[in-house]
């Protein structure tokens, strides 16, 4: 999922009223070729600051059918310790098109499907789980 700084014509695209725009691009990729694929669109791997952009993302996802896997831009660096006590458990979000991402997020977005490896010696990424629950919203929680 790509965060855009303008939304690009013909595409899968939902916007906030702050103006973050969000599109689906479903492809197997690694992490950087992720990223760069984003990056081609002038934007960058998504990333949330609160509860009403993770719901216009999920939203977008579930009308794009999106796999139960995807990339977001969500890195912790090799010189960062992992951090239980944080929502993001000491991973934080990439800026986007020349823009500094939060880093400070509400507690409800500290929702992982399984804890992070505990380290401060490796890079590692984070991708956004889907999980669809019948009769339901989707469940979803980040993985390393």
């Amino acid at each position: 999922t790509c965060a855009l700084s303008q939304p690009p014509p013909r595409a899968a695209v939902r916007c906030s009223p702050a103006g973050t725009c969000f599109s689906a691009h479903l492809d197997n990729a690694s992490y950087p070729a992720a990223s760069g694929a984003c990056g081609q669109r002038q934007g960058g791997l998504a990333w949330v600051s609160g509860e009403p952009e993770l719901r216009l993302l999920l939203g977008l996802l579930a009308d794009a059918a999106a796999p139960a896997l995807l990339w977001v831009g969500l890195k912790r660096n090799a010189s960062t310790c992992t951090h239980a006590e944080h929502p993001l458990r000491g991973f934080t979000w990439e800026g986007v098109g020349g823009r500094t991402a939060p880093q400070e997020v509400p507690a409800a977005l500290g929702r992982w499907v399984k804890e992070p490896m505990r380290s401060c010696l490796a890079a590692r990424c984070a991708r956004l789980h889907l999980a669809a629950v019948p009769e339901s919203s989707p469940s979803w929680g980040w993985e390393e």
